[in-house]
Protein backbone atom coordinates (compact mmCIF):
# COMPACT_ATOMS: atom_id res chain seq x y z
CA UNK A 1 0.00 0.00 0.00
CA UNK A 2 1.65 3.59 -1.02
CA UNK A 3 2.92 5.60 2.27
CA UNK A 4 0.42 8.26 1.17
CA UNK A 5 -2.59 5.77 2.68
CA UNK A 6 -1.54 6.37 6.11
CA UNK A 7 -1.21 8.80 8.51
CA UNK A 8 1.59 11.55 8.10
CA UNK A 9 2.88 10.64 11.60
CA UNK A 10 3.06 6.76 10.76
CA UNK A 11 4.63 7.61 7.85
CA UNK A 12 6.90 9.84 9.24
CA UNK A 13 8.01 6.90 12.13
CA UNK A 14 8.55 4.56 9.18
CA UNK A 15 11.01 6.99 7.76
CA UNK A 16 13.48 7.37 10.78
CA UNK A 17 14.98 4.18 11.97
CA UNK A 18 16.14 6.45 14.79
CA UNK A 19 12.71 6.91 15.98
CA UNK A 20 11.59 3.34 15.64
CA UNK A 21 14.69 2.34 17.56
CA UNK A 22 13.73 4.29 20.61
CA UNK A 23 9.87 3.08 20.38
CA UNK A 24 10.49 0.24 20.72
CA UNK A 25 12.92 0.52 23.56
CA UNK A 26 10.65 2.07 25.80
CA UNK A 27 8.06 -0.29 24.69
CA UNK A 28 10.11 -3.29 25.16
CA UNK A 29 11.88 -2.59 28.58
CA UNK A 30 8.27 -1.05 30.02
CA UNK A 31 7.00 -4.38 28.98
CA UNK A 32 9.11 -6.35 30.46
CA UNK A 33 8.40 -4.37 33.85
CA UNK A 34 4.58 -5.19 33.57
CA UNK A 35 5.68 -8.79 33.30
CA UNK A 36 7.99 -8.49 36.02
CA UNK A 37 5.21 -7.13 37.62
CA UNK A 38 2.59 -10.08 37.03
CA UNK A 39 4.81 -12.89 36.88
CA UNK A 40 6.85 -11.77 40.37
CA UNK A 41 5.55 -8.72 42.13
CA UNK A 42 2.10 -9.86 42.46
CA UNK A 43 3.51 -13.83 42.66
CA UNK A 44 5.70 -12.98 45.68
CA UNK A 45 2.74 -10.74 46.90
CA UNK A 46 5.20 -7.96 46.89
CA UNK A 47 2.60 -4.73 45.76
CA UNK A 48 4.07 -2.08 47.95
CA UNK A 49 5.44 0.66 46.35
CA UNK A 50 9.10 -0.05 46.50
CA UNK A 51 9.14 -3.31 44.91
CA UNK A 52 6.23 -1.56 42.10
CA UNK A 53 9.20 1.18 42.17
CA UNK A 54 12.22 -0.80 41.57
CA UNK A 55 10.23 -3.02 38.74
CA UNK A 56 10.17 0.09 37.05
CA UNK A 57 13.43 1.56 37.54
CA UNK A 58 15.13 -1.84 36.65
CA UNK A 59 13.55 -0.61 32.95
CA UNK A 60 14.22 1.94 32.61
CA UNK A 61 18.18 1.34 33.58
CA UNK A 62 17.87 -1.59 30.76
CA UNK A 63 16.84 1.53 28.14
CA UNK A 64 20.08 2.79 29.43
CA UNK A 65 22.66 0.31 29.69
CA UNK A 66 21.46 -1.57 26.29
CA UNK A 67 21.78 1.54 24.31
CA UNK A 68 25.76 0.93 23.61
CA UNK A 69 24.87 -2.56 22.36
CA UNK A 70 23.03 -1.11 19.22
CA UNK A 71 26.60 1.31 18.46
CA UNK A 72 28.45 -1.63 19.51
CA UNK A 73 26.75 -3.57 16.57
CA UNK A 74 26.72 -1.11 14.25
CA UNK A 75 30.29 -0.59 14.43
CA UNK A 76 31.27 -4.18 13.84
CA UNK A 77 27.73 -4.61 11.26
CA UNK A 78 30.43 -4.66 8.38
CA UNK A 79 33.33 -7.21 9.42
CA UNK A 80 33.36 -11.06 9.62
CA UNK A 81 30.76 -12.64 11.28
CA UNK A 82 33.33 -14.15 13.96
CA UNK A 83 33.86 -10.12 14.89
CA UNK A 84 30.26 -9.56 14.92
CA UNK A 85 29.75 -12.90 17.57
CA UNK A 86 32.64 -11.95 19.60
CA UNK A 87 31.27 -8.50 20.11
CA UNK A 88 27.58 -9.78 20.59
CA UNK A 89 28.96 -11.50 23.45
CA UNK A 90 31.37 -9.89 25.05
CA UNK A 91 28.53 -6.77 24.98
CA UNK A 92 25.51 -9.46 26.26
CA UNK A 93 27.70 -10.06 29.09
CA UNK A 94 29.55 -6.95 30.09
CA UNK A 95 26.01 -5.53 29.51
CA UNK A 96 24.44 -8.04 31.90
CA UNK A 97 26.79 -7.99 34.87
CA UNK A 98 26.47 -3.96 35.15
CA UNK A 99 22.23 -4.67 34.83
CA UNK A 100 22.83 -7.30 37.68
CA UNK A 101 24.85 -5.16 39.72
CA UNK A 102 22.16 -2.20 39.54
CA UNK A 103 19.49 -3.74 39.60
CA UNK A 104 20.45 -5.74 43.03
CA UNK A 105 21.98 -2.46 44.41
CA UNK A 106 18.67 -0.40 43.58
CA UNK A 107 16.48 -2.99 45.07
CA UNK A 108 18.21 -3.54 48.19
CA UNK A 109 18.52 0.65 48.44
CA UNK A 110 14.43 0.80 47.83
CA UNK A 111 12.94 -2.35 49.49
CA UNK A 112 15.52 -2.72 52.18
CA UNK A 113 16.62 -5.98 51.69
CA UNK A 114 19.30 -7.96 52.51
CA UNK A 115 21.41 -11.11 51.58
CA UNK A 116 20.57 -10.38 47.65
CA UNK A 117 23.61 -10.48 46.65
CA UNK A 118 24.07 -14.20 47.85
CA UNK A 119 21.39 -14.76 44.43
CA UNK A 120 24.04 -12.79 42.16
CA UNK A 121 24.05 -15.93 40.00
CA UNK A 122 20.61 -16.32 39.24
CA UNK A 123 19.74 -12.50 39.08
CA UNK A 124 22.61 -12.63 36.29
CA UNK A 125 21.23 -15.55 34.38
CA UNK A 126 18.05 -13.64 33.83
CA UNK A 127 19.56 -10.58 32.71
CA UNK A 128 21.53 -12.89 29.95
CA UNK A 129 18.74 -14.09 28.81
CA UNK A 130 17.04 -10.98 28.59
CA UNK A 131 19.69 -9.05 26.20
CA UNK A 132 20.00 -12.03 24.41
CA UNK A 133 16.15 -11.57 23.64
CA UNK A 134 17.14 -8.13 23.00
CA UNK A 135 19.98 -9.00 20.56
CA UNK A 136 18.20 -11.57 18.83
CA UNK A 137 15.09 -8.72 18.58
CA UNK A 138 17.53 -6.03 17.36
CA UNK A 139 19.19 -8.35 14.78
CA UNK A 140 15.75 -9.83 13.57
CA UNK A 141 14.23 -6.14 13.08
CA UNK A 142 17.72 -5.04 11.77
CA UNK A 143 17.53 -7.31 9.27
CA UNK A 144 13.74 -6.89 8.34
CA UNK A 145 14.75 -3.36 7.58
CA UNK A 146 17.21 -4.29 5.30
CA UNK A 147 15.23 -6.62 3.28
CA UNK A 148 12.40 -3.82 3.48
CA UNK A 149 15.00 -1.23 1.97
CA UNK A 150 15.78 -3.90 -0.92
CA UNK A 151 12.43 -4.42 -1.83
CA UNK A 152 11.94 -0.67 -2.09
CA UNK A 153 14.62 -0.19 -4.15
CA UNK A 154 13.45 -3.29 -6.29
CA UNK A 155 10.69 -2.07 -6.78
CA UNK A 156 11.84 1.95 -7.19
CA UNK A 157 13.94 0.38 -9.89
CA UNK A 158 11.25 -1.92 -11.64
CA UNK A 159 8.53 1.03 -11.43
CA UNK A 160 11.80 3.70 -13.00
CA UNK A 161 12.49 0.82 -15.82
CA UNK A 162 8.82 0.21 -16.57
CA UNK A 163 7.95 3.92 -17.04
CA UNK A 164 11.61 4.28 -19.21
CA UNK A 165 9.83 1.08 -21.11
CA UNK A 166 6.37 2.52 -21.85
CA UNK A 167 8.45 6.01 -22.77
CA UNK A 168 10.49 3.63 -25.44
CA UNK A 169 7.22 1.78 -26.03
CA UNK A 170 5.44 5.27 -26.97
CA UNK A 171 8.17 6.12 -28.72
CA UNK A 172 8.24 3.22 -31.28
CA UNK A 173 4.90 3.19 -31.78
CA UNK A 174 5.00 6.94 -32.88
CA UNK A 175 7.89 6.01 -35.35
CA UNK A 176 5.83 3.03 -36.19
CA UNK A 177 2.99 4.59 -37.03
CA UNK A 178 5.17 7.78 -39.01
CA UNK A 179 6.86 4.70 -41.16
CA UNK A 180 3.50 3.38 -41.97
CA UNK A 181 2.42 6.83 -42.91
CA UNK A 182 4.93 7.55 -44.98
CA UNK A 183 4.80 4.40 -47.04
CA UNK A 184 1.66 4.44 -47.52
CA UNK A 185 1.81 7.86 -49.08
CA UNK A 186 4.49 7.23 -51.05
CA UNK A 187 1.48 5.71 -52.87
CA UNK A 188 -0.18 8.53 -53.86
CA UNK A 189 2.19 10.76 -55.69
CA UNK A 190 3.95 7.34 -57.31
CA UNK A 191 0.40 6.76 -58.65
CA UNK A 192 -0.71 10.20 -58.79
CA UNK A 193 2.22 10.89 -61.30
CA UNK A 194 1.49 8.02 -63.78
CA UNK A 195 -2.31 8.87 -63.73
CA UNK A 196 -1.56 12.52 -64.39
CA UNK A 197 0.93 11.39 -67.20
CA UNK A 198 -2.06 9.39 -68.85
CA UNK A 199 -4.65 12.58 -68.56
CA UNK A 200 -2.11 14.92 -69.81
CA UNK A 201 -1.62 12.42 -72.86
CA UNK A 202 -5.50 12.73 -73.41
CA UNK A 203 -5.49 15.79 -73.74
CA UNK A 204 -3.03 16.01 -76.17
CA UNK A 205 -4.89 14.08 -78.29
CA UNK A 206 -7.84 15.78 -77.52
CA UNK A 207 -9.77 13.02 -76.00
CA UNK A 208 -11.19 15.38 -73.22
CA UNK A 209 -14.37 13.47 -72.12
CA UNK A 210 -12.29 10.41 -71.56
CA UNK A 211 -9.63 12.89 -69.42
CA UNK A 212 -12.42 14.42 -67.62
CA UNK A 213 -13.65 11.29 -65.97
CA UNK A 214 -10.11 9.83 -65.39
CA UNK A 215 -9.86 13.00 -63.43
CA UNK A 216 -13.41 12.65 -61.61
CA UNK A 217 -12.24 8.90 -61.09
CA UNK A 218 -9.02 10.07 -59.80
CA UNK A 219 -10.80 12.71 -57.26
CA UNK A 220 -13.03 9.45 -55.71
CA UNK A 221 -9.70 7.11 -55.48
CA UNK A 222 -7.64 10.05 -53.91
CA UNK A 223 -10.62 10.59 -51.73
CA UNK A 224 -10.77 7.07 -50.53
CA UNK A 225 -7.16 6.71 -50.13
CA UNK A 226 -6.61 10.10 -47.97
CA UNK A 227 -9.92 9.31 -46.02
CA UNK A 228 -8.32 6.37 -44.57
CA UNK A 229 -6.15 6.54 -42.12
CA UNK A 230 -2.58 4.34 -42.83
CA UNK A 231 -2.16 2.58 -39.97
CA UNK A 232 -4.85 1.41 -39.80
CA UNK A 233 -6.83 -1.83 -41.39
CA UNK A 234 -9.44 -2.65 -43.57
CA UNK A 235 -11.76 -5.44 -44.75
CA UNK A 236 -10.82 -7.66 -48.11
CA UNK A 237 -14.04 -6.89 -49.76
CA UNK A 238 -13.01 -2.89 -48.76
CA UNK A 239 -9.56 -2.93 -50.31
CA UNK A 240 -10.95 -5.21 -53.50
CA UNK A 241 -13.27 -1.80 -53.92
CA UNK A 242 -10.64 0.33 -53.41
CA UNK A 243 -8.95 -1.36 -56.30
CA UNK A 244 -11.40 -1.35 -58.84
CA UNK A 245 -11.76 2.86 -58.00
CA UNK A 246 -7.88 2.41 -59.21
CA UNK A 247 -8.99 0.45 -62.31
CA UNK A 248 -11.87 2.74 -62.77
CA UNK A 249 -9.51 5.11 -64.19
CA UNK A 250 -7.02 2.34 -66.24
CA UNK A 251 -10.28 1.47 -67.95
CA UNK A 252 -11.07 4.40 -68.70
CA UNK A 253 -7.69 4.90 -70.27
CA UNK A 254 -7.28 1.40 -72.18
CA UNK A 255 -10.42 0.61 -72.64
CA UNK A 256 -10.84 -2.92 -73.59
CA UNK A 257 -7.60 -3.51 -73.55
CA UNK A 258 -7.91 -4.17 -69.90
CA UNK A 259 -9.37 -7.22 -69.14
CA UNK A 260 -10.12 -7.86 -65.44
CA UNK A 261 -10.76 -10.77 -63.27
CA UNK A 262 -11.82 -11.07 -59.39
CA UNK A 263 -12.32 -13.88 -57.32
CA UNK A 264 -12.54 -13.55 -53.65
CA UNK A 265 -13.55 -15.94 -51.49
CA UNK A 266 -16.55 -15.42 -49.44
CA UNK A 267 -14.72 -16.19 -46.04
CA UNK A 268 -11.65 -13.53 -47.71
CA UNK A 269 -14.35 -10.93 -47.82
CA UNK A 270 -13.82 -9.79 -44.22
CA UNK A 271 -10.26 -10.61 -43.06
CA UNK A 272 -8.08 -7.60 -42.44
CA UNK A 273 -5.83 -6.41 -44.51
CA UNK A 274 -3.48 -3.27 -45.00
CA UNK A 275 -4.85 -0.44 -46.31
CA UNK A 276 -4.18 -0.11 -50.20
CA UNK A 277 -2.20 -2.98 -49.87
CA UNK A 278 -2.67 -4.47 -52.92
CA UNK A 279 -3.16 -0.87 -55.10
CA UNK A 280 0.77 -0.50 -55.94
CA UNK A 281 0.65 -4.77 -57.29
CA UNK A 282 -2.01 -4.42 -59.75
CA UNK A 283 -0.44 -0.77 -60.53
CA UNK A 284 2.93 -2.35 -61.78
CA UNK A 285 0.38 -4.90 -63.47
CA UNK A 286 -1.11 -2.53 -65.60
CA UNK A 287 2.18 -0.61 -66.18
CA UNK A 288 4.26 -3.75 -67.27
CA UNK A 289 2.04 -6.50 -68.67
CA UNK A 290 -0.79 -4.46 -70.03
CA UNK A 291 0.23 -0.61 -71.09
CA UNK A 292 3.29 -1.77 -73.24
CA UNK A 293 1.12 -4.51 -75.28
CA UNK A 294 -0.36 -3.39 -78.36
CA UNK A 295 -3.94 -6.40 -77.59
CA UNK A 296 -3.81 -5.23 -73.72
CA UNK A 297 -4.00 -7.53 -70.81
CA UNK A 298 -5.82 -9.34 -68.07
CA UNK A 299 -5.13 -8.48 -64.63
CA UNK A 300 -6.41 -10.80 -61.74
CA UNK A 301 -6.84 -11.03 -58.35
CA UNK A 302 -7.40 -14.12 -56.65
CA UNK A 303 -7.76 -14.54 -52.93
CA UNK A 304 -8.04 -18.03 -50.42
CA UNK A 305 -7.55 -19.07 -47.26
CA UNK A 306 -4.50 -21.51 -46.56
CA UNK A 307 -5.20 -22.18 -42.71
CA UNK A 308 -4.50 -19.10 -40.91
CA UNK A 309 -3.19 -17.27 -43.54
CA UNK A 310 -5.04 -15.30 -46.10
CA UNK A 311 -3.38 -15.58 -49.89
CA UNK A 312 -4.02 -13.33 -52.77
CA UNK A 313 -2.52 -13.61 -56.03
CA UNK A 314 -2.39 -10.65 -58.62
CA UNK A 315 -1.97 -12.47 -61.96
CA UNK A 316 -0.97 -10.89 -65.16
CA UNK A 317 -0.64 -12.07 -68.70
CA UNK A 318 2.41 -10.26 -69.38
CA UNK A 319 5.93 -11.17 -70.01
CA UNK A 320 7.12 -12.63 -66.81
CA UNK A 321 10.01 -11.92 -65.29
CA UNK A 322 13.40 -13.92 -65.73
CA UNK A 323 15.13 -12.85 -62.76
CA UNK A 324 15.61 -15.37 -59.76
CA UNK A 325 13.14 -14.19 -56.81
CA UNK A 326 16.05 -13.27 -54.72
CA UNK A 327 15.87 -10.50 -56.60
CA UNK A 328 12.58 -9.35 -55.11
CA UNK A 329 13.61 -6.47 -53.32
CA UNK A 330 15.35 -4.45 -56.01
CA UNK A 331 11.88 -4.95 -58.61
CA UNK A 332 10.26 -1.37 -58.14
CA UNK A 333 8.87 1.65 -55.85
CA UNK A 334 5.88 -0.18 -56.07
CA UNK A 335 7.30 -3.69 -54.87
CA UNK A 336 9.52 -2.37 -52.18
CA UNK A 337 6.85 -0.17 -50.48
CA UNK A 338 4.70 -3.22 -50.23
CA UNK A 339 7.33 -5.03 -48.49
CA UNK A 340 7.94 -2.50 -46.14
CA UNK A 341 4.34 -2.19 -45.33
CA UNK A 342 3.86 -5.60 -44.57
CA UNK A 343 7.37 -5.90 -42.96
CA UNK A 344 5.79 -2.48 -40.66
CA UNK A 345 2.41 -4.53 -40.03
CA UNK A 346 3.61 -8.41 -39.79
CA UNK A 347 7.08 -8.53 -38.77
CA UNK A 348 8.59 -11.18 -40.63
CA UNK A 349 5.29 -13.61 -40.54
CA UNK A 350 4.37 -13.06 -44.16
CA UNK A 351 5.46 -13.77 -47.53
CA UNK A 352 5.99 -12.04 -50.88
CA UNK A 353 7.06 -13.86 -54.03
CA UNK A 354 6.87 -12.98 -57.71
CA UNK A 355 7.15 -16.26 -60.00
CA UNK A 356 5.93 -16.90 -63.41
CA UNK A 357 2.50 -18.09 -63.71
CA UNK A 358 1.42 -21.41 -64.74
CA UNK A 359 -0.36 -20.07 -67.36
CA UNK A 360 1.87 -17.42 -68.64
CA UNK A 361 2.71 -13.50 -67.28
CA UNK A 362 3.41 -12.47 -63.85
CA UNK A 363 2.26 -13.98 -60.78
CA UNK A 364 3.01 -11.90 -57.39
CA UNK A 365 1.55 -13.89 -53.92
CA UNK A 366 0.92 -11.91 -50.90
CA UNK A 367 0.39 -14.72 -48.24
CA UNK A 368 -0.29 -12.63 -44.37
CA UNK A 369 -1.11 -14.09 -41.15
CA UNK A 370 -5.30 -13.56 -40.25
CA UNK A 371 -5.70 -11.13 -37.33
CA UNK A 372 -2.18 -10.90 -36.41
CA UNK A 373 -0.85 -7.48 -36.66
CA UNK A 374 2.49 -6.09 -34.62
CA UNK A 375 1.76 -2.72 -34.38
Amino acid sequence: MPESDYHPFLVAIYRNKNLQFWILQIIGWFGLSMISFLSLTLWYNQQSPAYIGHTLLQSALGIIVSTPLRYLFLFFWDDKLVFRLSAAVAGILGLSIVWTILRISTFMSMTGEQEVWSDFGGWLFGSILIFCCWVALYHGIKYYQILQNKNETLLRVASDNQREQLRRSHAEAIAHEAQLKMLRYQLNPHFLFNTLNAISALIIVKDSSKANAMIVQLSQFLRYSLYNDPIHMVSMAQEVDAVKLYLNIEQTRFGDRLGLEFDIASDCEKIKVPSLILQPLVENAVKYAVAPMEAGGKVSVFARLEGSFLVIDVIDTGPGISFPEKKVKSSGVGIRNTIDRLKEFYGDDYELRLDNSPDGGLRVRVKMPMGKVTK
